[in-house]
């Protein structure tokens, strides 16, 4: 996997760094991708860095709500140069009420993505756990918005970076209608994404990983790596089934998905 490789950073150089990319994205400006000045860093470094910022967060009394994977596209993989997707948590304030407007000056450059999220019933832990698994301990599937936005210039970064950077997380929308996973077909199921009344993106469930189950397996995995689970009632956010369309401020939003509702929203 690829956390597994030893520490080239120190405690406090890991410290520092997350200092930095969390307060990039607390106050909302840009920073040049992190492997510029530490080309030495690891995947676990990387990690590492990630779980120090959640630290912090849950120290100052945020709660941790949920995880979300991202570059589960095979294509995006491809086309960065990687054999696999990251994952990164989300935060209590990153959730926005279905139909609400999101505030965008708290953000930097966002882009939406259309996704689907699962709810367990039962805690999957790795390593080992395949799509079987997810869907013998899921309890719901349901519709999912993420916005995401980099907090590295011109939304430019390698993957070492994006993972410090807790993979690009800022917001979330989830609502519309919940199903559970043997009363839907989750390979075909389709999503249709409107910007400003426009169609932009459309796609299938299968542009995750092939099925999206197989990216909450792919999470359970990675986080065994640390001694991590996913507990019943866990969150999860499995990775764009759509491309990431840019946003702009005053924009609206209307994502639909087949058999399970819609999710709307505004960015203002």
């Amino acid at each position: 996997m690829i956390n597994e490789m030893k520490n080239q950073l120190t405690k406090e150089q890991i410290a520092q760094l997350a200092e930095h990319c969390e307060k990039a994205e607390l106050e909302a400006y840009e920073i040049t991708k992190i492997t510029d000045d530490y080309p030495q860093m690891t995947y676990r470094d990387a990690f590492d860095i990630q779980w120090e910022a959640r630290r912090r967060k849950e120290a100052r009394g945020t709660k941790i709500v949920g995880m979300k994977m991202g570059l589960t596209s095979w294509a995006k993989m491809s086309q960065m140069g990687v054999e696999h997707p990251c994952y990164g948590y989300l935060a209590d304030y990153f959730s926005v009420p279905e139909g609400a407007s999101i505030r965008f000056d708290e953000l930097i450059h966002p882009k939406i993505e259309a996704e689907l999220a699962f709810v367990l019933k039962e805690e999957l832990k790795g390593p080992g756990i395949h799509i079987g698994d997810v869907l013998r301990a899921t309890d719901f599937v349901m519709p999912a918005v993420e916005v995401i936005d980099s907090r590295y210039k011109d939304f430019k970064f390698d993957l070492k970076s994006v993972i410090a950077d807790n993979s690009s997380s800022s917001r979330f929308m989830t609502g519309g209608n919940m199903a559970k996973p043997e009363d839907l077909d989750l390979k075909t199921l389709g999503v249709v994404m409107e910007v400003n009344g426009k169609v932009v993106q459309t796609g299938a469930g299968a542009a995750v990983l092939g099925h999206p189950a197989a990216s909450v397996a792919m999470l359970a995995n990675m986080l065994a790596e640390r001694d991590e689970s996913l507990p019943a009632g866990s969150f999860i956010m499995i990775g764009a089934i759509t491309e990431a369309v840019t946003v702009n401020k005053g924009d609206s939003f209307v994502v639909h998905f087949n058999g399970l509702g819609s999710l709307s929203g505004r960015f203002e």
